[in-house]
Order: structure tokens, then C-alpha cells, then sequence
């Protein structure tokens, strides 16, 4: 190999597209029908977003060699990358029809396929991901389109078996950490524990792979719905609180006048320490600092704590000025009531407006 191509090759590795295109093009300049020069400057162009020049590249190295694979299986991706879905299919199948005993030419044809939405098509795509899965058992991402193509026709655990046999080939993989999350969030009330290894799961994937947009709105999600959650407990103890100083307020004495009072601290106390308890065994140390970061980055989660956040200390301060005239806590406690309602719709639509789109292998 070249030494300029060598270097590209080695440089693409790493991640410096700019620098690998660089020197590829440098060699192509000498030796401008190099069809391995030609689609490394095509993956250059592709991971460096000029899907255009990567097409117009990639088509020069099939008229170099019409028969090249490598240069069909490129074509492939950076056609699916302009959306070219009818064109990236008829490349994927003439790959397979060029190597029908190479894993890759079946992995370029089921990933082309899961992007349909014909439940059909969806179902070809599992059978292409199992040909390339059977020709090398070894490949991570054969396991994990095994894994994407089941889990989009709801088979849910060859799903799960596929992205856990992706993970102990490639334990780097973000998107098999991402979407092995997102089955066992689906199962967070059937299977115990469910939960947390779901935001472990996406903790890694974010940490693995910083542009992951798709893990991060997934941790937002999850802090959301922690928080979301408590407005139960919240509204359990508006509720407590207004009838247990209701009492007190009316002027009872006694034991009329105590024992509502006591049951309404005893659902404040029980309340929100009950809530305390379930987070602390749900969130364990090491997932409480992402969440929280994730949470503080996030308005939808900001808005729908605080408002949770006010109601319940509303509910406290009323139970312990119980003095107070019923009017001034009144004019208080409801507004934040059904301020914690509304925000409940509100911040859920919001968030759902900042979910990512989608992307293959999510």
C-alpha cells in the first residue's frame, strides 16, 4: 500500500477524517483510478457529512471497477444517508448478488431494509441480519441489527439475546447499550431492577459516545418521569394536609382536632419519606450524579420539579401554621395544585418535542 494511503487508512481510524481525506485525494492525484483510494476518500466525505462529493467519489471507483465491492457497500450507506431508500436497495441486493457469502454484503442489505415501514420488508430484514449473524458470528454489528430488526417486529427477546451477544463481542458499542435499555425499560414493572440497569444503560451509552443525542433524551425522559412521578405524593399531601388542619382551623379541640392533624402529618411524613426510600433503592450511588446533570440541563424536568417541589412544601408550611387563616392558605395551595396538573401535560409535551429523530440503530 502507499504511503500517503497507508497514513489516510490509519488517520481514518482515529477519527481525523479531514486529515485522511487529505491524503488520500494527495494520492489519488498520481494515481486517480486507486478504486481503494477512491472509497476511503468516499468514507471520509460520508463520516464528514459531504454526502454529495461521497456519491460523485464512489461512483468514479465503480467505473474503475464496476464489479468492486467495497465500492457497492459505500454506495449503499451514503445513498441511505441522502434518503435514496429505492436506489440504496437495488445497491445492497447487487452486493449480496457480488458476494453472497460475505456477512457484510447481507448486514449493507437488512440495514437498507429496517428503514422501511412495510412490516414485510421489516421481516426480511430480521432473515438478512440472521444469513449475516450465520456467516460471522463473530461481528458485533450483525448481532445488534439481528437485535434492532427483532426488536422492531416485537420480538422482545431475541431482541434482548442479540444486543447482550453484541455487547460481549463489542462492550464499546453505545447503540447495543442504548437499546438494550430501552427493552428493559419496558420492563421496569415486571422485572425487578429493571429500571436502574436501563439508566446504567444509558449512562454508558451517553459516556461512550458524547454526540449520542439518543441516550441523553433518554436519561431526560427517565429524570422526568422520576420527578413526574412524585406528583401523587404531592397531591396525597395537599390533600392530608388541607383536611388535617382543617380541624384545627374550624376551632376543634381535642381529640376531633387531633387525630385528623396526626393523620395528615403521618401522610406527609409517610408520603414523601416512602418516596425518599424508593429513589434511593432505585437510583443507586453511581447513577445519581448523571441523572441529576442530565435533570439540571433539562426545562421540561426543571419545571415539573419545581412545581412538585412547591406544592409539597406548601403542604408542609400549611400543616405547621396551622393558625393561619384558611383563606391565605387556600389562595395559595390550590393555584399550585393545579399549577402541578398543568405542568404535568405541559412539560410531557415539551419533552416529547425535544426527543431526537430517529436514526438507524435506535
Amino acid at each position: 500500500m502507499n504511503q500517503d494511503l497507508a497514513r489516510a487508512d490509519a488517520l481514518f481510524d482515529v477519527g481525523r477524517y479531514e486529515q485522511a481525506a487529505a491524503l488520500a485525494a494527495r494520492h489519488l492525484a498520481t494515481d486517480p483510478d486507486d478504486t481503494g483510494a477512491l472509497v476511503l476518500l468516499a468514507r471520509c466525505q460520508h463520516r464528514l457529512g459531504r454526502e454529495r462529493e461521497a456519491l460523485a467519489t464512489v461512483e468514479r471507483a465503480l467505473r474503475a471497477e464496476p464489479d468492486g465491492l467495497p465500492a457497492w457497500l459505500m454506495r449503499t450507506h451514503i445513498l441511505l444517508a441522502l434518503k435514496q431508500y429505492e436506489e440504496a436497495e437495488r445497491s445492497a441486493r447487487h452486493s449480496v448478488e457480488l458476494a453472497p457469502h460475505y456477512w457484510g454484503s447481507h448486514y449493507s442489505l437488512g440495514t437498507v431494509l429496517d428503514r422501511s415501514s412495510r412490516r414485510e420488508r421489516q421481516h426480511e430484514a430480521y432473515e438478512a441480519a440472521r444469513r449475516a449473524v450465520a456467516l460471522a458470528p463473530g461481528e458485533s454489528d450483525a448481532h445488534f441489527l439481528v437485535g434492532l430488526t427483532a426488536h422492531r417486529t416485537g420480538n422482545h427477546r431475541v431482541a434482548e439475546q442479540a444486543y447482550e451477544t453484541a455487547l460481549r463481542l463489542d462492550p464499546q458499542s453505545s447503540e447495543a447499550h442504548n437499546n438494550l435499555s430501552l427493552l428493559q425499560l419496558r420492563r421496569r414493572w415486571f422485572r425487578r431492577g429493571a429500571w436502574t440497569k436501563a439508566a446504567a444503560g444509558f449512562v454508558e451509552s451517553a459516556a461512550l459516545d458524547t454526540n449520542d443525542r439518543q441516550a441523553r433524551y433518554n436519561l431526560e425522559a427517565m429524570a422526568w418521569g422520576t420527578v413526574a412521578g412524585a406528583r401523587w405524593v404531592a397531591l396525597l399531601g395537599f390533600v392530608g394536609a388541607a383536611l388535617g388542619s382543617a380541624s384545627l382551623r374550624t376551632g376543634s379541640t381535642g381529640a376531633d382536632a387531633l387525630v385528623p392533624y396526626l393523620i395528615g402529618v403521618a401522610v406527609i411524613v409517610g408520603g414523601w419519606g416512602g418516596w425518599a426510600l424508593w429513589l434511593t433503592r432505585r437510583v443507586p450511588p453511581r447513577l445519581r450524579r448523571p441523572l441529576l446533570l442530565v435533570a439540571r440541563g433539562s426545562r421540561p424536568v426543571v419545571a415539573m420539579g419545581a412545581a412538585v417541589g412547591l406544592l409539597g412544601l406548601h403542604s408542609m408550611v400549611a400543616m405547621a401554621l396551622w393558625t393561619a387563616d384558611s383563606s391565605v392558605v387556600g389562595a395559595l395551595g390550590y393555584p399550585l395544585f393545579w399549577a402541578v396538573v398543568i405542568t404535568y401535560w405541559v412539560s410531557r409535551a415539551a419533552l416529547r418535542r425535544r426527543a431526537p429523530a430517529p436514526e438507524h440503530g435506535r
